[in-house]
């Protein structure tokens, strides 16, 4: 099993296939998804990746989340979700942001999101009432509920009955959704069928359960790149580094011109017998050597 993504419902648009047929889909745009935290069996009791996704205000982040996203070095984040994995190989770096390429054309997933909200509505509207008579004997009520009680026993009107009240905004899950194409550079799904969700939604994008992973798509998943504790070569090192070097007598290197010459000059005593080699103090006669004008001081 592999981790999913957070997504944001963009719109719709079609798509034109090879045989010049065109096709329906929902725009999914993956607005920066990081890794952002680990759950494993030692610790948590179960394996399973922490991911976020948009971006927010600090103002309107309290203090733990965002040092929970400084530990993992990753901006704020807008919408955070859970997804249960089989085991620890499923596991992505955290800090990755993941690809849309971690989904293949032409694959199976299951969305998860809430519905579009359609306020308090009547009980014609929320659950398909009749209604009631349109001629005699019904004065400015045609469209209300009707009977809800009993005789006297019971007495009552038993919970779960189908009234008015508030109609949509619920968390749904719609399965087998087709992946009909994916933009990697600008992080896009598009997927053909029912999307829960009005436009700037958040979705929960997962591979399909009653489907097998297809063929192509990469385990444990796709990512753009992993940050970490890089130092950039330009960066100077430390003062401590630099007093420890001068504690253990690091003398600094030979520059690139300096050993180039003594190369040419190991060459030169190589063919020549009576120079004496780079390095030595005195010749075999027991007296210095003479000093060379082109030698740096």
């Amino acid at each position: 099993m592999r981790t999913g993504v957070i997504a944001k419902k963009v719109g719709m648009t079609r798509l034109f296939q090879e045989d010049g047929r065109h096709v329906p889909v929902t725009v999914l745009a993956l607005e920066n998804c990081q890794v952002v935290s680990h759950r494993t069996a030692d610790r948590d009791g179960y394996v399973a990746v922490q991911v976020g996704a948009g971006e927010v205000k600090q103002k309107n982040v309290a203090k733990p989340q965002r040092e929970h996203f400084a530990k993992a070095q990753v901006p704020l984040k807008q919408k955070v979700a859970e997804f249960r994995l089989d085991g620890e190989d499923g596991l992505l770096p955290v800090g990755a942001t993941i690809s849309a390429e971690h989904f293949v054309a032409g694959q199976k997933v299951d969305i998860t999101g809430h519905t579009q909200g359609k306020g308090f509505q009547g009980g014609m509207k929320r659950w398909g009432f009749g209604g009631l008579r349109a001629t005699h004997g019904v004065s400015l009520s045609h469209r209300s509920l009707g009977s809800t009680g009993q005789r006297q026993d019971p007495g009552k009107v038993f919970k779960n009955k189908k009234m008015a009240g508030h109609m949509g905004d619920k968390q749904r899950t719609q399965q087998n959704l087709e992946i009909v194409r994916t933009d990697a550079d600008r992080g896009l799904l598009f997927v053909k069928g029912s999307v829960p969700g009005a436009k700037n939604a958040w979705l929960l994008v997962r591979d399909a359960v009653k489907l097998p992973m297809p063929q192509g798509a990469p385990f444990p998943g796709a990512i753009l790149d992993k940050k970490g504790a890089h130092v950039p070569e330009h960066e100077e090192a430390p003062a401590g580094m630099v007093e420890a070097a001068a504690e253990h007598e690091v003398h600094p290197e030979v520059s690139p011109e300096q050993q180039e010459k003594l190369l040419h000059e190991q060459q030169a005593g190589a063919g020549d017998e009576s120079t004496p080699a780079v390095g030595e103090e005195n010749n075999a006669d027991g007296n210095a050597p003479e000093a060379d004008e082109n030698k740096e001081g």
